[in-house]
């Protein structure tokens, strides 16, 4: 696969998680015809040259709206401060560095994602990105049913001619982000839920879970994990309600866990209003850096970063410069396509010896000597 996906910083994703406004780029061409309009009686060498100079900036604008991105949202919104807010951000880079013109469809629920797809279609998009596992069937019948017509897909191993499958390895990044709730614990007990039961969701909690465990394996400690046994687990059925959220909050609040990570999106919101009504407790966000992202960073011990806005941002200038193959990208602690986010205000409650840890850790995972499933310990 010729596609090269640029390395991204682990613990920064940019302020381009504002959300702009979608729609046509700006023409930034100017109006020849005003300017000539504007000069009387010019002589035929100013004319020509005023031309030429007006040509000379149309040719260097020509590649602004050549290209368009256009991206599907799963459910929970553009703006939901979490996985579509950050593949969103790719777009937008894209329209920034690339002059793409990008435009959003947003799904407010599953009957969305196959109209939204063809409305896209139908507007002849150079490349269609999807966000989320649940619109795997949806994108893979619209790419062989259009096969002309590339599309990437955010959280879900399929692939195609046309079709480049946007994956990441959360396991290895959620690992991180268990040893270090393990080993900041002061009740003995941590929390995770999900949204839905899908890979995607699963996949976090599955390193958490291992992280936790090979930390109680390291040092001796017996620190319980709430809300996910490897198998089976606590989750809210949408990615939509953060009082769903609350309230499993709450549950898991009451087992003891001072430190709960949630998997979804922004249901995960409801934790934290959980959690400072509470009176106790930190939270672990994902996908992206929760500090910078979300209203609550004053209870965001750390993020597990999946940096989806630089895979989508690669893919779209995969299109742009003509090397764009089908296939599969994961995203990894080797390539940076994953990640943990900075301690931020709890910097100074970290002990040196667990932040000291995490590069041991990242090397260990990556050269294989150390085991992410959690069905290991």
């Amino acid at each position: 696969m010729r596609i090269t996906f640029r390395r991204a910083a682990a613990g920064v994703l940019a302020g381009a998680l504002v959300l702009a406004a979608c729609g046509e780029a700006p023409d930034e061409e100017p109006d020849a015809t005003e300017e000539v309009d504007e000069v009387e009686e010019p002589e035929d060498d100013v004319v020509e040259e005023d031309e030429a100079e007006e040509t000379d900036e149309a040719e260097e604008a020509a590649p602004e709206g050549d290209f368009r991105g256009c991206l599907v949202t799963d459910q929970g919104g553009v703006d939901d401060q979490s996985f579509n807010e950050t593949a969103w951000a790719g777009m937008q880079r894209a329209e920034a560095e690339l002059g793409v013109e990008i435009s959003v469809l947003e799904s407010t629920s599953e009957s969305d994602f196959e109209p939204n797809i063809q409305a896209f279609v139908d507007q002849d998009c150079d490349l269609i990105v999807t966000v989320g596992f649940l619109l795997g069937e949806a994108t893979q019948e619209a790419a062989d049913a259009n096969p002309d017509q590339l599309f990437a897909i955010v959280d879900e191993g399929i692939e195609g001619d046309n079709l480049l499958g946007l994956t990441f390895a959360t396991e290895q990044a959620g690992f991180l982000a268990g040893y270090v709730a393990a080993a900041m614990t002061e009740s003995g007990t941590i929390g995770t839920y999900g949204g839905l039961n899908i890979p995607p969701v699963t996949v976090f909690m599955d390193g958490y879970l291992a992280g936790a465990s090979f930390y109680n394996e390291e040092m001796g400690a017996d620190v319980v994990v709430e809300g996910w046994d490897g198998e089976d687990g606590l989750f809210t059925g949408n990615f939509e309600s953060q009082d769903d959220g609350r309230n499993i909050t709450d549950t898991l609040l009451q087992a003891g866990a001072d430190i709960i990570m949630p998997v979804a999106g922004p249901v995960g919101l409801g934790t934290a209003t959980a959690i400072e009504d509470f009176g106790q407790g930190t939270m672990i966000w994902v996908d992206t850096d929760g500090f910078e992202s979300t209203q609550f960073g004053e209870l965001m011990l750390t993020s597990v970063l999946k940096n989806m806005d630089v895979a989508v941002f690669d893919a779209m200038e995969s299109v742009v410069d003509g090397t764009f193959e089908g296939g599969i990208y994961v995203g990894t602690l080797e390539n940076e396509g994953v990640g943990i986010a900075p301690f931020h205000d709890f910097e100074d409650e970290v002990p040196a010896e667990v932040s000291d840890a995490i590069p041991e850790l990242i090397d260990g995972i990556i050269a294989g000597e150390i085991s992410v499933d959690p069905a290991d310990y």
